[in-house]
């Protein structure tokens, strides 16, 4: 029995942290693997609000060197996938019994020249009386400000890192749990079980523990290591109702608890309410909204909003585990969202580097930093590269999303705007290797439900790792809105004769 070939990195999960040290590391050169329990994005990285944005309720507790390092992110971002990751503008109620006006002004001018903007428009002050945006309001809120910050596919946001990754030589495997890693020879040996059932050891350089909500998890369980306490684990949940306003741009409101929450226009015919922050115990896989979050949702939104928001309202909910690291702050929403990096061992000796927090914007420096670290350990083979770099179906520039649309429909002039719009908005320039020479819906094989048809359920389990009708209508698209429960039922049929029925 010949021995496993020795990798320089492995990386344990599948998260937005995860899969981009991934991308990062075999961009420079080095031999990578990385090992997802469950499908790729299924925690934390599929439950956010979505925002790629420097955190303008961060300037509170001070923590300036992360809003400046996620304002610098924003554009850098967008340019890597206009696709998925696009501007937006947020209006900020004045609320004169809540923070003073001269405390938001400062706060925004600070937002708006803290890191470098180039490309999303400043701060305005709106009269709420006039413009549009105040129209959906309870009377009597007559001033705002209006900032920019942006939009991002979470999910694909993930997926896009995984495709580029294994795209240039790492492997990407799913549903395969890391269940037992030692050091061994001057190498880490871990020990894993795959989708299959089947068992798989492989020896690697180099350790990197992204598990999220399951890093301190993985130290006890697969390293053996008796206790670990690294992160504290805050809920949050969102709530998505049918939609409440009409124009595209969204609401930061201030709640009289101190928090913020938004209100966004959410996949064209719904509205995305959310987050809570609420200390959570338990395992991060069986999180859900309760009952007392969806009270605190509907009340804040009805503090705002003229026209009531009842549970009726209420189309989906989503909760997700947010694996802050443990700095002692008496509460949940006061909790750092920076990152920490904690590096054990010495180079030569198999070291580890432990991943502990972060948040989707900051997700590509964090995955540079610990590249550096991994370079720094076990001698570098590339150059930084993922600040000029493109995710699949990313290749235009970032304002040019429309024409990229324009362009498209010319080739499919028969299959609609609105398809087509969902389909480049998901795969960007991919579309044409996906579609080929279909020009008619009838060309697209199987429908079932929303504008989900076999041609892309096929690609997806193709290229993109999807194995299961959640991961499609949840993950890699969100048609799980638009489907009933026997159109779903129907896609698991599917997908289950497609693949075989072994991956579950």
């Amino acid at each position: 029995m010949t021995a496993p070939e020795v990798l320089d990195v492995f990386v344990i999960g599948g998260g937005v942290n995860g899969t981009g040290i991934a991308r990062d590391a075999v961009g420079r050169g080095h031999r990578v693997a990385l090992a997802e329990m469950n499908d790729l994005a299924s925690g934390t990285s599929s439950a956010a609000t979505k925002l790629v944005h420097g955190g303008l309720r961060y300037l509170e507790h001070y923590e300036f060197r992360l809003v400046r390092e996620a304002l610098i992110e924003r554009e850098v971002l967008w340019a890597s996938a206009p696709h998925i990751i696009w501007p937006l503008r947020f209006v900020l109620p004045y609320e004169k019994n809540l923070r003073p006006a001269w405390l938001l002004r400062l706060g925004l001018f600070l937002y708006d020249h803290l890191g470098g903007r180039k490309l999303l428009p400043p701060t305005r002050t709106l009269d709420l009386t006039k413009d549009e945006a105040g129209r959906p309001l309870k009377a009597g809120f007559r001033t705002a400000f209006e900032y920019s910050d942006g939009w991002v596919d979470d999910a694909r946001l993930v997926v896009l890192n995984a495709r580029d990754a294994a795209d240039r030589g790492a492997e990407v495997l799913v549903r395969t749990r890391v269940v037992w890693a030692r050091r061994d020879g001057g190498a880490w040996r871990i020990d894993l079980s795959c989708a299959d059932g089947a068992a798989r050891t492989v020896r690697s350089r180099l350790l990197v523990n992204a598990g999220g909500p399951w890093v301190d998890k993985v130290i006890v369980e697969a390293m053996g290591q008796n206790d670990a306490h690294h992160v504290r684990l805050v809920k949050g949940s969102h709530i998505v109702v049918k939609r409440l306003f009409e124009h595209e741009r969204c609401y930061f409101f201030q709640n009289r608890d101190g928090r913020i929450f938004f209100a966004i226009p959410y996949e064209g015919d719904f509205t995305l309410i959310g987050t809570t922050d609420k200390d959570f115990a338990g395992d991060p896989a069986t999180v859900a909204i309760d009952a007392e979050e969806t009270d605190y949702l509907l009340a804040a939104a009805n503090e705002y909003f003229a026209r009531p928001v009842t549970r009726a309202d209420i189309v989906w909910t989503y909760s997700g585990v947010r694996p802050l690291f443990d700095d002692g702050a008496s509460a949940a929403q006061e909790a750092t969202r920076d990152y920490v990096l904690r590096t054990e061992g010495e180079a030569g000796n198999a070291p580890l580097i432990n991943v502990f927090g972060g948040k989707l914007t900051t997700h590509r420096r964090l995955s540079e930093e610990v590249v550096d670290r991994i370079d720094g350990l076990i001698g570098p083979k590339g150059p930084r590269w993922t600040g000029k770099g493109k995710l699949p179906g990313g290749d235009f520039a970032p304002t040019a999303f429309e024409a990229e649309l324009r362009r498209q429909l010319a080739i499919y002039p028969r299959l609609g705007p609105v398809l087509l719009r969902r389909l480049v908005r998901a795969y960007g320039t991919l579309v044409p290797g996906m579609l080929g020479e279909r020009q008619e819906t009838t060309d697209l094989g199987k429908f079932f439900g929303g504008t989900l048809y076999q041609v892309e359920v096929d690609w997806l389990i193709a290229h993109e790792w999807a194995r299961t009708a959640e991961d499609v209508l949840w993950r890699r698209t969100k048609q799980g809105l638009r489907l009933g429960a026997a159109e779903t039922a129907d896609l698991a049929r599917y997908m289950d004769e497609r693949i075989g029925g072994t991956t579950r």
